[in-house]
């Protein structure tokens, strides 16, 4: 069965039609917030400082809806934000920009050769010249600051030789006509693609210079770590002498191991890499130098085969290997690092109360010092008298913002994005918490309908994140934006569980083996003490929304409540058996359920959705990625097999070319457009 062709095109005339044009604070023309304005936002990242700290280099996003795609091209801001400019204009992807080491060029990634290479470009304009002209794409780069040399991040078969043995390898299977994928031992795909065999390895470069050396020689293990990482996992010594680099070297153990190292190899390549953090099995990432050269920090967790332990802050003294915690009683988890410029402080930031905020650490005392709380703050850039970072709200998409050392407040340095937010009516959002499971404090947002009138009663979205160690905080989503659902009338309310980061470990934990139950409970509790504070929510027009465990939990909701009108259900397990032996990092599994399936079965059945399948009254949309190799899509198809077969109103949607995440604009609009869709058939 397929969906009718009008839904996508009928269903946002007909949504914005039911809301009177308005005006901004300058007289303009306003409409509701719909998907249209969420892919029309230009999303900033990369961010990075010349070298005299007066311009930041960024790539910028633009999304070509008619192409369905997005584009990349680089921009120059000046340090006081004064002066905005285009630096390229090809219809390549154009990124990871990178300064030169008198500031005057920007290196950077594009794919406007046929293949991803290395390019530079002058800051005051004019061609850019290509300087990697290699057989395979370049993945990511760290420059050495010469100007001359840089480690690259290049895919290659490990027996190879030369780069063109590779590439020569490559074209003699493509010309097989056996189109057989065999395998001997797990992971054999990893996300949304099948394995070839090939490893990510780091190499080092010189403009001008011959073949790559492969730092990596013959080992069978990726660095950066496949599918995610990327130049946060390279460092490179200031004086040029040795590379650092994330490894996961664990063998037939890849599936079920969390043991990343950090490895470190001499530059000229002249010995084999020796692995640093060997005694930990569990996570060690992001490396980062001071600039002078003397501290190595990096991100350790403690746990082996916990993806959701706390990221602890560690820094290892170069000369003698000394190594330790910073901040050891810091309850937060962080996800990113970067030295200050006298190398006293590290800059983090990391979930906190439904926000991710920026902090300070003093790395002699360990002193942390919250700088920035409110929204979301990413990739801090240290200056001499300060940092920039990224910043966005649940009503604003990501600017630059500089924060002074010592001052409260931080300033603009972008306002990419002002006119199209000032364009779009977007809901009020405030936070609220309540006594969850065993009456302890959980938190949660609610955003009101655009236009709001407290006067009227008005239908809940009520969404669940997933992870289910994630945070449905202050943040504006491309996947899951509240505004979204404010804009198209509904009130929007979150909930972060027991389980969610940002509260303390101990509250991330406790979610281990219990999936369907504090969360289930914190969930209903959450929605209650909503539906109380808020009077202008209508408790008999709720529909629930989740995605991966959030699409699970979705799953189990159907089965043990009938207080919902309706239920979207995105790549969400049925059944945690059956799922155990169809994803791919089993190490998630194996912890939530305390073992494997033969070990310990009565985890994986005591909260198992497609046991109360006999529950199930509620209309249910349910939506799935073809190429989601984590929650496999057949896990999609078996919700709506048992919706169907039980005679309940549901559709199922399934997108061929996706992944875990609806990530094509196209799709997204769909998506989008089905969904609201759905809960105006239930809920209106």
């Amino acid at each position: 069965m397929r969906f009718a062709s009008t839904v996508a095109s009928l269903v946002v005339p007909a949504l914005i039609s039911t809301f009177a044009p308005l005006a901004n604070s300058n007289g303009a023309e306003t409409h509701p917030f719909s998907i249209a304005d969420m892919l029309a936002m230009q999303r900033i990242g990369e961010p990075t400082l010349s070298p005299d700290g007066k311009w930041l280099a960024f790539s910028l996003r633009t999304t070509d809806v008619d192409a369905n795609r997005g584009r990349f091209d680089l921009w120059v801001v000046s340090s006081d934000g004064a002066t905005l400019r285009r630096l390229t204009t090809h219809d390549a992807a154009d990124t990871a920009p990178q300064f030169s080491k008198d500031g005057k060029s920007l290196f950077f990634l594009s794919t406007r050769s046929g293949s991803q290479q290395l390019w530079r470009i002058a800051l005051d304009g004019g061609e850019p010249r290509q300087v990697t002209d290699l057989p395979i794409d370049v993945n990511a780069y760290r420059p050495f600051g010469d100007d001359r040399r840089f480690a690259l991040a290049l895919d290659v078969w490990v027996d190879a030789k030369t780069l063109a043995d590779s590439v020569a390898k490559d074209e003699a299977q493509a010309k097989s006509k056996v189109s057989a994928r065999v395998y001997d031992e797990l992971l054999f795909r990893h996300w949304d693609t099948w394995e070839d065999g090939k490893r990510s390895h780091v190499f080092v470069w010189a403009d001008g210079g011959g073949e790559p050396v492969d730092l990596m020689k013959g080992i069978d293990a990726d660095a950066p770590t496949h599918p995610f990482g990327g130049s946060e996992q390279i460092a490179v010594h200031p004086d040029g002498s040795t590379v650092v680099f994330v490894c996961k070297h664990v063998g037939r153990e890849a599936a079920w191991s969390t043991d990343l190292d950090l490895w470190s190899a001499p530059a000229d390549g002249s010995a084999a890499p020796k692995c640093l953090t060997e005694a930990n099995q569990a996570v060690d990432d992001a490396p980062n130098f001071s600039a002078d050269g003397k501290w190595l920090a990096y991100l350790a967790m403690s746990r082996p085969g916990y993806e959701a332990d706390r990221q602890r802050v560690l820094v290892r003294n170069w000369q003698t290997g000394e190594t330790r915690e910073v901040a050891p009683n810091w309850d937060r988890s962080p996800s990113e690092l970067a030295w200050s410029v006298d190398a006293k402080t590290l800059f983090a930031t990391a979930d906190d109360v439904g926000n991710h905020s920026l902090f300070s650490l003093d790395v002699a005392s360990g002193a942390v010092k919250e700088l920035v709380e409110r929204g979301t703050s990413g990739s801090p850039v240290p200056a001499a008298n300060g940092v920039y970072f990224l910043h966005d709200t649940l009503k604003s998409p990501v600017e630059i913002r500089w924060l002074a050392q010592g001052a409260k407040e931080s300033q603009a340095i972008t306002k990419i994005n002002a006119e199209r937010v000032a364009s779009a009516r977007m809901g009020d959002f405030e936070q609220f918490s309540f006594a969850g499971w065993n009456g302890e404090t959980v938190y949660g947002f609610l955003v009101k309908p655009i236009d709001f009138d407290p006067a009227k009663k008005y239908p809940v979205a009520f969404l669940i994140h997933g992870g289910p160690q994630g945070s449905f905080g202050d943040h504006f989503h491309y996947r899951w934006n509240p505004q979204f659902y404010a804009g198209a009338g509904y009130a929007a309310v979150m909930v972060d569980f027991h389980g969610s980061t940002g509260y303390g470990q101990a509250f991330t934990d406790s979610i281990r083996g219990d999936w369907g139950g504090k969360p289930y409970e914190d969930l209903m509790k959450g929605l209650d003490a909503a539906l109380a504070k808020y009077p202008f929510l209508d408790q008999d027009r709720c529909a629930a929304l989740g995605a991966s465990y959030g699409g699970y939990m979705i799953n189990w909701i159907a089965g043990h409540t009938e207080r919902f009108k309706a239920l979207v259900s995105h790549s969400g397990n049925l059944d945690e058996r059956l799922a155990y032996y169809d994803t791919e990092e089993l190490w998630f599994p194996e912890w939530e359920h305390h073992g494997t399936p033969w070990e310990n079965p009565e985890s994986y059945t005591k909260h198992n959705p497609i046991d109360f399948v006999q529950n199930w009254k509620t209309p249910t949309l349910v939506t799935h990625g073809q190429l989601d190799f984590r929650v496999v899509y057949t896990q999609g198809i078996s919700t709506f097999t048992a919706l169907q077969r039980r005679g309940i109103p549901s559709k199922l949607v399934v997108f061929p070319d996706e992944n875990h995440w609806i990530l094509k604009p196209q799709n997204s609009k769909y998506w989008h457009e089905t969904v609201i869709a759905w809960l105006d058939r239930w809920c209106k």
